[in-house]
């Protein structure tokens, strides 16, 4: 699959190389030209750099926007990606300092972006975790694949997600439609909330056969 990646930071780097090791073809497009062919080159085999983000938008049938919550609408706007391209977003609109939501009260960013870049496809992924998390191989924790949740209105796209999401060697968590993406950001700033108190934020839920009380 050719993946384009708008973006070439730490998340960038980290899912673009573990898809890059599964055999796809990875392209990062970044506004620092220079940035872009750095982590393309760090990659070696599989990764390449081109010019900007309207590049790899055009390149990839999936594109990873890897750029700041603040600036992603405005980046996917210039970017001007085709209709039916699959957009996947793993930003989270937090707050720094306070843990909150900037878009609180309003369109989550995922539909925010949907509304940057109409006819395309946003799926909401793979934003609960730090960066260093999608550089193991696999990422499994206590014997069990790290489940990743989708948020989506397209199925095609869904199952192509899923199908990347599997490739990390976790597993693909379907979490409804692009309405709820909302819900999702804002449990992940909250469990982030616990995670820089020291607290375990899966200590917060029940086992799946207790989620709906005694048996």
């Amino acid at each position: 699959m050719r993946i384009g990646i708008i973006g070439a930071g730490n998340m960038a780097q980290a899912l673009g190389g573990q898809w890059a090791r599964a055999g796809h073809e990875v392209a990062f497009g970044a506004r620092d030209a220079a940035r872009a062919a750095a982590a393309a080159g760090r990659l070696g085999t599989g990764a390449r750099a081109l010019e900007g983000p309207a590049a790899a938008a055009e390149f990839g049938e999936a594109v990873l926007l890897a750029v700041p919550a603040g600036q992603v609408e405005r980046v996917v706007a210039a970017a001007a990606p085709p209709a039916g391209r699959v957009l996947v977003d793993c930003t989270n609109p937090i707050v720094p300092g306070s843990l909150t939501l900037s878009t609180a009260g309003g369109p989550s960013m995922a539909e925010r972006i949907a509304a940057a870049a109409p006819g395309t496809h946003v799926v909401k992924a793979f934003n609960v975790c730090h960066e260093s998390v999608w550089r193991l191989t696999p990422p499994v924790f206590d014997g069990r694949p790290l489940g990743v949740p989708l948020c989506g209105d397209d199925p095609d796209a869904l199952a192509l997600v899923g199908r990347l999401v599997a490739d990390l060697g976790a597993e693909p968590l379907p979490a409804g439609p692009l309405a709820r993406a909302g819900l999702l950001e804002a449990a992940t700033a909250f469990a982030i909330g616990l995670w820089f108190a020291g607290r375990d934020a899966r200590a917060v839920l029940p086992p799946l056969a207790y989620a709906g009380g005694p048996a």
